[in-house]
Protein backbone atom coordinates (compact mmCIF):
# COMPACT_ATOMS: atom_id res chain seq x y z
CA UNK A 1 0.00 0.00 0.00
CA UNK A 2 1.48 3.22 -1.14
CA UNK A 3 2.00 6.15 1.62
CA UNK A 4 0.00 8.69 0.09
CA UNK A 5 -2.85 6.00 0.92
CA UNK A 6 -2.29 5.61 4.70
CA UNK A 7 -1.66 9.25 4.37
CA UNK A 8 -2.74 10.87 8.58
CA UNK A 9 -5.63 13.21 9.01
CA UNK A 10 -4.87 14.92 12.56
CA UNK A 11 -4.85 17.53 14.87
CA UNK A 12 -1.76 18.48 16.47
CA UNK A 13 -1.54 17.03 19.89
CA UNK A 14 0.85 19.32 21.75
CA UNK A 15 2.74 16.74 24.29
CA UNK A 16 3.12 18.40 27.81
CA UNK A 17 6.53 18.26 29.08
CA UNK A 18 6.54 16.20 31.95
CA UNK A 19 9.89 14.19 31.82
CA UNK A 20 9.71 10.95 32.62
CA UNK A 21 7.69 10.58 35.97
CA UNK A 22 4.43 10.21 34.00
CA UNK A 23 1.44 8.07 34.67
CA UNK A 24 1.58 6.31 31.00
CA UNK A 25 5.25 4.96 31.91
CA UNK A 26 4.71 3.58 35.52
CA UNK A 27 1.61 1.49 33.76
CA UNK A 28 4.55 0.60 30.70
CA UNK A 29 6.72 -0.55 33.61
CA UNK A 30 3.77 -2.35 35.54
CA UNK A 31 2.61 -4.21 32.25
CA UNK A 32 6.29 -4.83 31.42
CA UNK A 33 6.77 -6.50 35.12
CA UNK A 34 3.21 -8.28 34.93
CA UNK A 35 4.69 -9.91 31.31
CA UNK A 36 8.22 -10.45 32.53
CA UNK A 37 6.18 -13.04 35.51
CA UNK A 38 4.03 -14.44 33.13
CA UNK A 39 7.04 -15.46 31.28
CA UNK A 40 8.78 -16.72 34.22
CA UNK A 41 5.64 -19.12 35.22
CA UNK A 42 5.88 -20.58 31.73
CA UNK A 43 9.75 -20.70 31.41
CA UNK A 44 10.49 -22.29 34.82
CA UNK A 45 9.49 -25.79 34.03
CA UNK A 46 11.54 -26.00 31.37
CA UNK A 47 14.73 -25.83 33.50
CA UNK A 48 13.43 -27.58 36.87
CA UNK A 49 11.78 -30.50 34.55
CA UNK A 50 15.72 -31.19 33.66
CA UNK A 51 16.61 -31.51 37.62
CA UNK A 52 13.24 -33.65 38.23
CA UNK A 53 13.95 -36.15 35.89
CA UNK A 54 15.76 -39.53 37.13
CA UNK A 55 17.71 -40.13 33.88
CA UNK A 56 19.21 -43.19 35.17
CA UNK A 57 16.03 -44.75 35.92
CA UNK A 58 14.49 -43.89 32.11
CA UNK A 59 17.90 -44.77 30.54
CA UNK A 60 16.39 -48.47 30.37
CA UNK A 61 15.63 -48.72 26.37
CA UNK A 62 16.16 -45.06 25.63
CA UNK A 63 19.31 -43.38 25.29
CA UNK A 64 19.09 -39.88 27.12
CA UNK A 65 22.16 -38.32 25.91
CA UNK A 66 23.70 -38.08 22.17
CA UNK A 67 26.82 -39.51 22.14
CA UNK A 68 27.68 -38.53 18.56
CA UNK A 69 30.10 -35.68 19.88
CA UNK A 70 33.03 -37.60 21.29
CA UNK A 71 34.84 -34.70 22.82
CA UNK A 72 34.13 -33.37 26.45
CA UNK A 73 36.01 -30.93 26.47
CA UNK A 74 33.35 -28.52 28.00
CA UNK A 75 31.63 -29.62 31.19
CA UNK A 76 28.85 -32.59 31.07
CA UNK A 77 26.51 -32.40 33.91
CA UNK A 78 27.13 -34.96 37.20
CA UNK A 79 24.62 -34.07 39.23
CA UNK A 80 22.27 -35.82 40.75
CA UNK A 81 18.94 -37.66 39.28
CA UNK A 82 15.94 -36.12 39.96
CA UNK A 83 12.72 -38.04 41.39
CA UNK A 84 10.98 -39.31 38.37
CA UNK A 85 10.98 -41.22 35.79
CA UNK A 86 9.46 -39.66 33.14
CA UNK A 87 10.60 -40.50 29.21
CA UNK A 88 10.45 -37.47 26.39
CA UNK A 89 6.93 -38.24 25.39
CA UNK A 90 5.62 -37.39 29.05
CA UNK A 91 7.90 -34.17 29.68
CA UNK A 92 6.50 -33.03 26.29
CA UNK A 93 3.20 -33.87 27.78
CA UNK A 94 3.90 -32.25 31.01
CA UNK A 95 5.54 -28.92 29.21
CA UNK A 96 2.31 -28.45 27.10
CA UNK A 97 -0.13 -28.89 29.75
CA UNK A 98 0.01 -25.13 30.79
CA UNK A 99 -0.66 -23.63 27.34
CA UNK A 100 -4.21 -25.61 27.29
CA UNK A 101 -5.52 -23.98 29.94
CA UNK A 102 -3.81 -20.43 28.35
CA UNK A 103 -5.18 -20.86 25.46
CA UNK A 104 -9.35 -21.86 26.02
CA UNK A 105 -9.23 -18.20 28.33
CA UNK A 106 -7.95 -16.10 25.14
CA UNK A 107 -10.98 -15.32 23.79
CA UNK A 108 -13.37 -14.95 27.28
CA UNK A 109 -10.87 -12.58 28.42
CA UNK A 110 -10.58 -10.83 25.90
CA UNK A 111 -14.73 -10.42 24.93
CA UNK A 112 -15.28 -9.23 28.81
CA UNK A 113 -12.19 -7.29 29.03
CA UNK A 114 -13.68 -5.15 26.76
CA UNK A 115 -16.99 -4.89 28.13
CA UNK A 116 -15.67 -4.87 32.25
CA UNK A 117 -12.19 -3.57 31.76
CA UNK A 118 -8.86 -5.29 31.86
CA UNK A 119 -6.99 -4.29 34.36
CA UNK A 120 -8.96 -6.67 37.11
CA UNK A 121 -8.76 -9.39 34.87
CA UNK A 122 -4.89 -9.13 34.85
CA UNK A 123 -4.55 -8.55 38.13
CA UNK A 124 -6.58 -11.17 39.50
CA UNK A 125 -5.40 -13.81 36.89
CA UNK A 126 -1.85 -13.13 37.51
CA UNK A 127 -2.75 -13.70 41.37
CA UNK A 128 -4.17 -17.40 40.47
CA UNK A 129 -1.39 -18.20 38.67
CA UNK A 130 1.63 -17.02 40.88
CA UNK A 131 -0.23 -18.81 44.38
CA UNK A 132 -0.89 -22.17 42.22
CA UNK A 133 2.93 -21.81 41.85
CA UNK A 134 3.67 -22.86 45.68
CA UNK A 135 1.38 -26.18 44.73
CA UNK A 136 3.81 -27.40 41.92
CA UNK A 137 6.27 -29.58 43.75
CA UNK A 138 3.31 -31.27 46.25
CA UNK A 139 1.38 -31.94 43.01
CA UNK A 140 4.20 -33.21 41.18
CA UNK A 141 4.62 -35.65 43.92
CA UNK A 142 1.72 -36.48 45.53
CA UNK A 143 0.05 -36.67 42.08
CA UNK A 144 2.27 -37.48 39.57
CA UNK A 145 2.39 -36.17 36.17
CA UNK A 146 -1.71 -36.18 36.34
CA UNK A 147 -1.48 -34.02 39.38
CA UNK A 148 1.36 -31.74 38.13
CA UNK A 149 -0.43 -31.57 34.70
CA UNK A 150 -3.58 -30.53 36.53
CA UNK A 151 -1.78 -27.63 38.81
CA UNK A 152 0.21 -26.35 35.24
CA UNK A 153 -2.98 -26.40 33.58
CA UNK A 154 -5.06 -24.00 36.32
CA UNK A 155 -1.99 -22.02 36.18
CA UNK A 156 -2.04 -21.59 32.17
CA UNK A 157 -6.11 -20.27 33.13
CA UNK A 158 -4.62 -17.81 35.86
CA UNK A 159 -2.00 -16.29 33.30
CA UNK A 160 -4.86 -16.23 29.88
CA UNK A 161 -5.90 -12.81 30.65
CA UNK A 162 -2.15 -11.03 30.44
CA UNK A 163 -2.04 -10.84 26.76
CA UNK A 164 -5.43 -9.84 25.78
CA UNK A 165 -5.65 -7.23 29.11
CA UNK A 166 -2.07 -5.90 28.33
CA UNK A 167 -2.87 -5.43 24.47
CA UNK A 168 -6.58 -3.62 26.01
CA UNK A 169 -4.29 -1.37 28.18
CA UNK A 170 -1.65 -0.18 26.01
CA UNK A 171 -4.91 1.08 23.67
CA UNK A 172 -5.91 3.00 26.41
CA UNK A 173 -2.83 4.52 27.54
CA UNK A 174 -0.58 4.76 24.86
CA UNK A 175 -0.39 7.58 22.04
CA UNK A 176 -0.29 6.32 18.65
CA UNK A 177 3.45 8.00 18.04
CA UNK A 178 4.62 6.13 21.33
CA UNK A 179 3.23 2.77 20.21
CA UNK A 180 6.29 0.77 18.65
CA UNK A 181 8.77 1.70 21.76
CA UNK A 182 6.01 1.15 24.67
CA UNK A 183 4.85 -2.03 22.91
CA UNK A 184 7.97 -2.92 22.46
CA UNK A 185 8.89 -2.13 25.99
CA UNK A 186 6.13 -4.18 27.74
CA UNK A 187 6.47 -7.06 25.48
CA UNK A 188 9.91 -7.24 25.81
CA UNK A 189 9.05 -8.32 29.34
CA UNK A 190 9.08 -11.63 28.07
CA UNK A 191 12.87 -12.05 27.15
CA UNK A 192 12.85 -10.35 30.35
CA UNK A 193 11.33 -12.72 32.56
CA UNK A 194 13.01 -15.92 30.03
CA UNK A 195 16.40 -14.30 31.32
CA UNK A 196 16.00 -14.06 34.74
CA UNK A 197 13.76 -17.55 34.98
CA UNK A 198 16.41 -19.74 33.15
CA UNK A 199 20.26 -19.17 35.14
CA UNK A 200 18.13 -18.38 38.44
CA UNK A 201 15.92 -21.56 38.04
CA UNK A 202 19.26 -23.59 37.46
CA UNK A 203 20.89 -22.11 40.42
CA UNK A 204 17.80 -22.84 42.38
CA UNK A 205 17.59 -26.25 41.15
CA UNK A 206 21.32 -26.87 42.06
CA UNK A 207 21.46 -25.32 45.51
CA UNK A 208 18.25 -23.54 46.50
CA UNK A 209 16.64 -25.39 49.27
CA UNK A 210 13.41 -28.08 49.88
CA UNK A 211 15.68 -30.46 47.84
CA UNK A 212 16.71 -28.07 44.73
CA UNK A 213 14.14 -27.71 41.76
CA UNK A 214 10.76 -26.89 44.55
CA UNK A 215 12.96 -23.64 45.99
CA UNK A 216 12.21 -22.41 42.00
CA UNK A 217 8.22 -22.07 41.85
CA UNK A 218 8.40 -21.02 45.83
CA UNK A 219 10.50 -18.37 45.19
CA UNK A 220 8.53 -16.97 41.63
CA UNK A 221 5.22 -17.76 43.21
CA UNK A 222 6.07 -14.92 45.89
CA UNK A 223 7.35 -12.41 43.33
CA UNK A 224 4.54 -12.95 41.31
CA UNK A 225 2.27 -12.52 44.27
CA UNK A 226 3.42 -9.36 45.13
CA UNK A 227 3.33 -7.99 42.05
CA UNK A 228 -0.43 -8.73 41.33
CA UNK A 229 -1.03 -7.18 44.92
CA UNK A 230 0.99 -4.02 44.15
CA UNK A 231 -0.73 -4.16 40.01
CA UNK A 232 -4.39 -4.19 41.45
CA UNK A 233 -3.83 -1.46 43.94
CA UNK A 234 -1.75 1.42 41.68
CA UNK A 235 -2.26 0.89 38.44
CA UNK A 236 -6.13 2.09 36.58
CA UNK A 237 -8.11 1.10 33.61
CA UNK A 238 -7.58 4.23 32.06
CA UNK A 239 -6.23 7.80 31.83
CA UNK A 240 -10.34 9.13 33.00
CA UNK A 241 -10.39 7.02 36.02
CA UNK A 242 -6.90 7.43 37.31
CA UNK A 243 -7.06 9.86 40.68
CA UNK A 244 -3.70 11.05 40.47
CA UNK A 245 -2.86 11.54 36.88
CA UNK A 246 -1.74 15.11 35.52
CA UNK A 247 -4.31 16.57 34.02
CA UNK A 248 -2.08 17.40 31.22
CA UNK A 249 -1.04 14.11 30.46
CA UNK A 250 -4.42 12.92 30.70
CA UNK A 251 -6.08 15.44 27.80
CA UNK A 252 -2.86 14.35 25.86
CA UNK A 253 -3.41 11.09 26.06
CA UNK A 254 -7.39 11.07 25.30
CA UNK A 255 -7.13 13.84 22.51
CA UNK A 256 -4.32 11.62 20.27
CA UNK A 257 -6.30 8.55 20.99
CA UNK A 258 -8.89 8.99 18.74
CA UNK A 259 -12.13 7.45 19.53
CA UNK A 260 -11.87 5.75 22.29
CA UNK A 261 -14.35 7.51 24.68
CA UNK A 262 -16.84 8.17 21.96
CA UNK A 263 -18.65 5.38 23.32
CA UNK A 264 -17.66 3.17 26.24
CA UNK A 265 -18.29 0.21 25.00
CA UNK A 266 -19.01 -0.17 21.03
CA UNK A 267 -20.61 -3.69 19.76
CA UNK A 268 -17.52 -5.65 18.28
CA UNK A 269 -17.55 -5.73 14.34
CA UNK A 270 -17.20 -9.87 14.37
CA UNK A 271 -18.46 -10.28 10.42
CA UNK A 272 -16.24 -7.57 9.61
CA UNK A 273 -13.31 -8.68 11.63
CA UNK A 274 -13.28 -12.27 10.10
CA UNK A 275 -13.76 -10.88 6.37
CA UNK A 276 -10.72 -8.76 7.16
CA UNK A 277 -7.42 -9.73 5.29
CA UNK A 278 -5.22 -8.00 7.33
CA UNK A 279 -6.39 -9.65 10.56
CA UNK A 280 -5.76 -12.78 9.25
CA UNK A 281 -1.90 -12.04 8.34
CA UNK A 282 -1.06 -11.05 11.68
CA UNK A 283 -3.05 -14.48 13.01
CA UNK A 284 -1.08 -16.44 11.00
CA UNK A 285 2.28 -14.66 11.68
CA UNK A 286 1.37 -15.17 15.47
CA UNK A 287 0.54 -18.94 14.90
CA UNK A 288 4.33 -19.18 13.47
CA UNK A 289 5.93 -17.23 15.88
CA UNK A 290 4.83 -19.07 19.08
CA UNK A 291 5.31 -22.36 17.40
CA UNK A 292 8.70 -21.46 16.39
CA UNK A 293 8.69 -19.57 19.72
CA UNK A 294 7.94 -22.48 22.15
CA UNK A 295 9.99 -24.75 20.19
CA UNK A 296 13.35 -22.66 21.12
CA UNK A 297 11.51 -21.52 24.53
CA UNK A 298 10.39 -25.29 25.69
CA UNK A 299 13.14 -27.47 24.16
CA UNK A 300 16.08 -25.57 24.43
CA UNK A 301 17.40 -26.52 27.46
CA UNK A 302 16.84 -30.46 26.51
CA UNK A 303 18.46 -29.89 23.64
CA UNK A 304 21.76 -28.46 25.47
CA UNK A 305 21.62 -31.27 28.43
CA UNK A 306 21.23 -33.90 25.55
CA UNK A 307 23.49 -32.82 22.45
CA UNK A 308 25.03 -30.11 23.57
CA UNK A 309 26.32 -32.00 27.01
CA UNK A 310 26.00 -28.11 29.14
CA UNK A 311 25.76 -28.87 32.53
CA UNK A 312 22.59 -28.12 34.62
CA UNK A 313 24.05 -24.75 36.13
CA UNK A 314 25.49 -23.56 32.70
CA UNK A 315 22.53 -24.89 31.04
CA UNK A 316 20.57 -22.34 32.74
CA UNK A 317 22.53 -19.69 32.40
CA UNK A 318 23.54 -20.20 28.66
CA UNK A 319 19.94 -20.61 27.51
CA UNK A 320 19.44 -17.21 28.65
CA UNK A 321 21.41 -15.32 26.48
CA UNK A 322 19.68 -15.91 23.46
CA UNK A 323 16.98 -14.55 25.11
CA UNK A 324 19.09 -11.76 26.36
CA UNK A 325 19.48 -11.19 22.76
CA UNK A 326 15.67 -10.76 21.72
CA UNK A 327 15.67 -8.53 24.79
CA UNK A 328 17.84 -6.04 23.67
CA UNK A 329 17.54 -6.19 19.94
CA UNK A 330 13.81 -5.65 20.51
CA UNK A 331 14.60 -2.34 22.56
CA UNK A 332 16.81 -1.16 19.62
CA UNK A 333 14.60 -2.38 16.69
CA UNK A 334 11.18 -0.58 18.42
CA UNK A 335 13.01 2.81 18.30
CA UNK A 336 14.12 1.86 14.67
CA UNK A 337 10.52 1.45 13.43
CA UNK A 338 9.47 4.39 15.63
CA UNK A 339 11.97 6.65 13.64
CA UNK A 340 10.76 5.30 10.20
CA UNK A 341 7.11 5.98 10.92
CA UNK A 342 7.56 9.46 11.95
CA UNK A 343 10.34 10.43 9.53
CA UNK A 344 7.83 9.94 6.98
CA UNK A 345 10.31 8.09 5.01
CA UNK A 346 8.03 4.86 5.51
CA UNK A 347 4.59 3.96 5.53
CA UNK A 348 3.18 2.24 8.39
CA UNK A 349 2.19 -0.73 6.61
CA UNK A 350 6.05 -0.92 5.30
CA UNK A 351 7.77 -0.52 8.19
CA UNK A 352 5.34 -3.33 10.52
CA UNK A 353 6.23 -5.85 7.72
CA UNK A 354 10.04 -4.78 7.26
CA UNK A 355 11.01 -5.10 10.78
CA UNK A 356 8.31 -8.26 10.96
CA UNK A 357 10.09 -9.73 8.08
CA UNK A 358 13.44 -9.48 10.46
CA UNK A 359 11.69 -11.09 13.77
CA UNK A 360 10.83 -13.61 11.15
CA UNK A 361 12.89 -14.47 8.91
CA UNK A 362 16.26 -13.95 10.92
CA UNK A 363 15.68 -17.39 13.68
CA UNK A 364 13.88 -19.28 10.51
CA UNK A 365 17.35 -19.19 8.81
CA UNK A 366 19.39 -19.91 12.01
CA UNK A 367 17.53 -22.56 13.16
CA UNK A 368 18.56 -24.17 9.62
CA UNK A 369 22.06 -22.91 10.29
CA UNK A 370 22.13 -24.23 13.55
CA UNK A 371 21.13 -27.67 12.43
CA UNK A 372 24.20 -28.19 10.51
CA UNK A 373 26.85 -27.28 13.05
CA UNK A 374 27.35 -30.19 14.25
CA UNK A 375 29.24 -30.58 17.35
CA UNK A 376 30.69 -27.16 17.16
CA UNK A 377 28.76 -26.22 20.56
CA UNK A 378 29.85 -22.70 20.29
CA UNK A 379 28.99 -21.96 17.11
CA UNK A 380 25.40 -23.59 17.59
CA UNK A 381 24.81 -21.36 20.24
CA UNK A 382 26.46 -18.37 18.96
CA UNK A 383 23.81 -18.80 15.55
CA UNK A 384 20.67 -19.36 18.06
CA UNK A 385 21.62 -16.13 20.04
CA UNK A 386 21.65 -14.30 16.73
CA UNK A 387 18.55 -15.94 15.42
CA UNK A 388 16.33 -15.70 18.55
CA UNK A 389 17.69 -11.68 18.92
CA UNK A 390 16.38 -11.39 15.68
CA UNK A 391 13.01 -12.43 16.55
CA UNK A 392 12.71 -9.04 18.45
CA UNK A 393 11.60 -7.70 15.78
CA UNK A 394 8.06 -9.15 15.67
CA UNK A 395 7.14 -6.93 18.26
CA UNK A 396 7.21 -3.52 16.20
CA UNK A 397 6.04 -5.90 13.56
CA UNK A 398 2.73 -7.96 13.94
CA UNK A 399 2.81 -7.81 17.57
CA UNK A 400 1.29 -4.11 17.95
CA UNK A 401 -0.11 -4.34 14.22
CA UNK A 402 -3.33 -4.77 16.21
CA UNK A 403 -3.42 -1.56 17.78
CA UNK A 404 -3.06 0.28 14.23
CA UNK A 405 -5.62 -1.87 12.76
CA UNK A 406 -8.41 -1.46 15.23
CA UNK A 407 -7.33 0.85 18.64
CA UNK A 408 -10.67 -0.20 19.99
CA UNK A 409 -10.73 -3.64 19.88
CA UNK A 410 -7.00 -4.42 19.94
CA UNK A 411 -7.64 -6.71 22.72
CA UNK A 412 -10.04 -8.81 21.19
CA UNK A 413 -8.46 -8.68 17.69
CA UNK A 414 -5.24 -10.28 20.50
CA UNK A 415 -7.59 -12.43 22.07
CA UNK A 416 -8.43 -14.61 19.26
CA UNK A 417 -4.31 -14.20 17.60
CA UNK A 418 -2.90 -15.42 20.52
CA UNK A 419 -5.67 -18.11 21.14
CA UNK A 420 -4.47 -19.53 17.70
CA UNK A 421 -1.43 -18.80 18.25
CA UNK A 422 -1.05 -20.93 21.65
CA UNK A 423 -2.99 -24.22 20.25
CA UNK A 424 -0.38 -24.10 17.46
CA UNK A 425 2.67 -23.00 20.13
CA UNK A 426 1.35 -26.49 22.27
CA UNK A 427 2.02 -28.41 19.69
CA UNK A 428 5.71 -27.82 19.49
CA UNK A 429 6.90 -29.64 22.69
CA UNK A 430 4.38 -32.31 22.60
CA UNK A 431 5.83 -32.51 18.67
CA UNK A 432 9.86 -32.20 19.77
CA UNK A 433 9.58 -34.85 22.56
CA UNK A 434 7.51 -37.40 20.45
CA UNK A 435 10.23 -37.08 17.71
CA UNK A 436 13.43 -37.19 19.98
CA UNK A 437 11.84 -39.65 22.67
CA UNK A 438 13.90 -42.98 22.60
CA UNK A 439 16.27 -41.24 19.97
CA UNK A 440 17.87 -37.88 20.83
CA UNK A 441 20.19 -37.29 18.01
CA UNK A 442 21.09 -34.77 15.75
CA UNK A 443 19.35 -35.82 13.38
CA UNK A 444 15.80 -35.90 15.39
CA UNK A 445 16.50 -32.62 16.63
CA UNK A 446 17.42 -31.20 12.99
CA UNK A 447 13.40 -32.63 12.09
CA UNK A 448 12.67 -30.36 15.09
CA UNK A 449 14.35 -27.59 14.24
CA UNK A 450 13.69 -27.58 10.18
CA UNK A 451 9.77 -28.00 10.95
CA UNK A 452 10.21 -24.88 13.34
CA UNK A 453 12.03 -22.97 10.38
CA UNK A 454 9.48 -23.52 7.78
CA UNK A 455 6.91 -22.63 10.11
CA UNK A 456 8.34 -19.52 10.50
CA UNK A 457 8.69 -18.49 6.96
CA UNK A 458 5.84 -19.76 5.39
CA UNK A 459 3.74 -17.51 8.28
CA UNK A 460 5.98 -14.27 7.91
CA UNK A 461 5.84 -14.77 4.05
CA UNK A 462 1.90 -14.59 4.27
CA UNK A 463 2.15 -11.38 6.40
CA UNK A 464 4.28 -9.42 4.15
CA UNK A 465 1.53 -10.02 1.47
CA UNK A 466 -1.74 -9.12 3.40
CA UNK A 467 -0.55 -7.14 6.22
CA UNK A 468 -1.21 -3.46 6.75
CA UNK A 469 -0.49 -0.93 9.03
CA UNK A 470 -3.79 1.40 8.39
CA UNK A 471 -6.56 1.51 10.67
CA UNK A 472 -9.50 -0.59 9.32
CA UNK A 473 -13.00 0.69 8.12
CA UNK A 474 -14.91 -0.66 10.66
CA UNK A 475 -13.35 0.96 13.63
CA UNK A 476 -14.26 4.55 12.33
CA UNK A 477 -15.58 5.63 15.78
CA UNK A 478 -17.35 8.47 13.08
CA UNK A 479 -20.00 5.43 12.42
CA UNK A 480 -20.90 4.88 16.23
CA UNK A 481 -23.41 7.54 15.95
CA UNK A 482 -24.20 7.04 12.24
CA UNK A 483 -27.96 5.90 11.31
CA UNK A 484 -27.78 5.55 7.62
CA UNK A 485 -31.49 5.14 7.08
CA UNK A 486 -31.39 8.25 8.03
CA UNK A 487 -28.69 10.01 6.75
CA UNK A 488 -29.12 12.47 3.36
CA UNK A 489 -26.93 10.64 0.59
CA UNK A 490 -24.38 13.14 0.92
CA UNK A 491 -23.29 12.26 4.44
CA UNK A 492 -20.29 10.40 3.57
CA UNK A 493 -18.87 14.05 2.02
CA UNK A 494 -19.63 15.99 5.37
CA UNK A 495 -17.67 12.97 7.14
CA UNK A 496 -14.90 13.93 4.70
CA UNK A 497 -15.13 17.66 6.08
CA UNK A 498 -14.91 17.09 9.22
CA UNK A 499 -11.60 15.00 8.90
CA UNK A 500 -10.18 17.38 6.85
CA UNK A 501 -11.58 19.94 9.37
CA UNK A 502 -8.67 18.09 12.19
CA UNK A 503 -11.75 16.69 14.24
CA UNK A 504 -9.63 13.49 14.40
CA UNK A 505 -6.89 12.35 15.91
CA UNK A 506 -3.95 10.61 14.47
CA UNK A 507 -5.16 7.15 13.22
CA UNK A 508 -8.23 8.49 11.27
CA UNK A 509 -8.99 7.03 7.84
CA UNK A 510 -9.01 8.58 4.60
CA UNK A 511 -11.90 8.84 2.92
CA UNK A 512 -10.48 6.27 0.24
CA UNK A 513 -9.70 3.58 2.73
CA UNK A 514 -13.37 3.32 4.53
Amino acid sequence: MSASKEAICEKEVEKPQLGWATTRYFVTFMLFLGMANAYVMRTNMSVAIVAMVNHTAIQHGEEILDDECGDRELEVDNGEDGEFAWNSSLQGYILSSFFYGYVITQIPFGILAKKYGAMRFLGWGMLVNSVFAFLVPVAAREGGVYGLCAVRFIQGLGEGPIVPCTHALLAKWVPPNERSRMGAAVYAGAQFGTIISMPLSGLLAEYGFSGGWPSIFYVFGVVGTLWSIAFLILVFEDPSTHPRIDEREKRYINDSLWGTDVIKSPPIPFKAIMKSLPFYAILFAHMGHNYGYETLMTELPTYMKQVLRFSLKSNGMLSALPYLAMWLFSMFISVVADWMISSKRFSLTATRKIINSIGQYGPGLALIAASYTGCDRALTLAILTVGVGLNGGIYSGFKINHLDLTPRFAGFLMAITNCSANLAGLLAPIAAGNLINNKPTMGQWQIVFFIAAFVYIICGTFYNIFGSGVRQFWDNPENDEQKPSLEPAGSSSNQDARLSNGNTGPLAITASES
